[in-house]
């Protein structure tokens, strides 16, 4: 008598989604990670090139040139504002994708205690079924030998 969960196929589909869940939530999680490594590289610039202006005011910049750095840090600040809103959308979309993935740990879980209740509650079947068979075969046994 071998065991079956009842219920394999329905843990194979959950463990499948699990895996599908997990793929999905590591893109997304990339995609953070590459988003906000953008973000940081536009930060560390903008901030490289305000400091090289306040070192050039010092050292006297024309005019032309104070116009240009302004223009290009307005540019740069307008661009570090699209990817604070990126960041901020894949934040929240790696954070959705997170409570996918554990809504869909907790599903293969339930089903994984379901299954070792299920074994456990077998193999308690089988051996009071072999403990009886050892009972019949001990009390025929006693009968044999009696006669």
């Amino acid at each position: 008598m071998s065991y079956q969960y009842k219920f394999a196929r329905v843990l194979a589909l959950k463990e499948r989604e699990k895996e599908e869940a997990q793929s999905v939530y590591q893109d997304a999680v990339k995609k953070f990670e590459e988003v906000a490594e953008r973000l940081y590289e536009l930060l560390k610039k903008k901030e490289e090139l305000e400091d090289f202006q306040a070192s050039g005011l010092q050292g006297g910049l024309p005019i032309l040139q104070i116009r240009h750095h302004q223009q290009f840090i307005g540019n740069l600040e307008k661009t570090i504002q699209h990817y604070q809103k990126m960041v901020i959308n894949a934040r929240n979309r790696m954070n959705l994708y997170q409570e996918k993935l554990m809504d869909k740990n907790i599903e293969v879980k339930k089903f994984e205690k379901i299954r070792e209740k299920d074994f456990t509650h077998f193999m308690e079947n089988l051996k009071a079924t072999e403990s009886k068979q050892m009972d019949d075969i001990s009390i025929q046994h006693y009968m044999n030998w009696g006669s």
